[in-house]
């Protein structure tokens, strides 16, 4: 029986997107908190913390892009259309952040510092919520016709997709917030921990809101979210973020570093699940599948091979890169 290379290619790139939100997450997640950290010094250490690895977090969202347009290119020339306006906000946001990146600590005065700084915050805190509003603006569909983009410019505009920018930028500043807690020491340790218990309350809140908002988006998604066997799937999530929740309040309360930083991981994947139980086998909801998407099969087994190649390469390099940098992050400790 021949192996349906669609399904896999659908895997591959929901991978390639997770391992985005979560590598690039909580890097993202640090240039929001820009917004409470007064003391120059601690933002120096909340950067230096992801050095070593931030661009190479970003090199999934280039995967993932690439990936839509070689293998689901109908897909590709129906959402770009659709949501122009937040795709390009995120691309320029991230274009300021790693400028800003660089740039601060080459500042020659402290106001320079300063104006970098705030070009880091805007750019990491625009580019969060430009991807919600992406997300949301997906997931409550778009209207398609002969194949194209049938919708206005504004159409991806709406309180939901509102409410899915919000959850993202607090969802993100909460990985930032775990991620200081693990790598950092010292009051910015004790003041990452006191935020990530308020942004860990706040999250919980945006999860429900959306989880409640989206099966009554369009009448499929409550038939399957609520109706066997779709519910066999869905009833099970919940549970485990009320789980999560429970671990990662009290790893918070124990004084645990790393345990709260993988709880709050874990509700990005299971939020992640719950996107894939509502979509598939849709990429365009609510009318364009993965194989009315997909390109010819022999386009696919190629980019397969390459894909086979390049993943491991990326999954070795950044592991090495993490082992390598590990440990707490400390004042003296420069990026230069």
């Amino acid at each position: 029986m021949a192996i349906d290379l669609t399904i896999v290619w659908a895997a591959l790139l929901a991978f390639v997107v997770l391992m985005y939100v979560v590598m690039d997450g909580f890097d993202l997640g640090l240039g929001i908190l820009f917004a409470v950290e007064r003391e120059r010094g601690d933002r120096d250490v909340m950067v230096n913390s992801i050095a070593p690895v931030w661009d190479g977090n970003e090199t999934w969202l280039v995967m993932g892009g690439i990936g839509l347009l070689a293998v689901f290119p109908a897909a590709y020339a129906v959402i770009l259309p659709a949501l122009y306006p937040t795709i390009v906000a995120m691309l320029i946001a991230l274009i300021f952040r790693g400028v800003a990146f660089e740039f601060r600590f080459r500042a020659d005065t402290e106001r320079g510092r300063r104006r970098w700084d705030l070009a880091f915050f805007g750019g990491s805190t625009t580019a969060a919520l430009a991807q919600g509003l992406t997300l949301g603006g997906l997931l409550q569909g778009i209207r398609v016709v002969d194949g194209a983009y049938a919708g206005g410019w504004w159409d991806w505009l709406t309180p939901f997709t509102v409410l899915c920018g919000i959850a993202v930028v607090i969802g993100y500043a909460l990985l930032g917030a775990t991620w200081l807690v693990w790598r950092t020491e010292g009051d910015l340790h004790a003041r990452a921990r006191r935020q990530s218990f308020v942004l860990g309350i706040a999250m919980l809140v945006m999860i429900a809101a959306v989880s409640l908002w989206t099966p009554f988006l369009r009448s499929e998604l409550a038939h399957r979210w609520f109706s066997y066997p779709g519910i066999v799937l869905t009833s099970p999530v919940p549970l485990l973020v009320a789980a999560l929740a429970v671990g990662f309040f009290r790893s918070l309360a124990r004084g645990y570093d790393i345990a709260p930083f993988f709880c709050v991981l874990g509700w990005f994947v299971l939020c992640f699940a719950g996107l894939g139980i509502s979509l598939y086998p849709m990429i365009v909801p609510p009318s364009l599948t993965i194989w009315d998407a997909a390109a010819p099969r022999s386009s696919q087994i190629f980019l397969l091979v390459g894909a086979a190649v390049l993943i491991p390469i990326i999954l070795a390099y950044m592991g090495y890169a993490y082992w390598v940098f590990r440990g707490k992050v400390r004042a003296d400790a420069g990026y230069h």
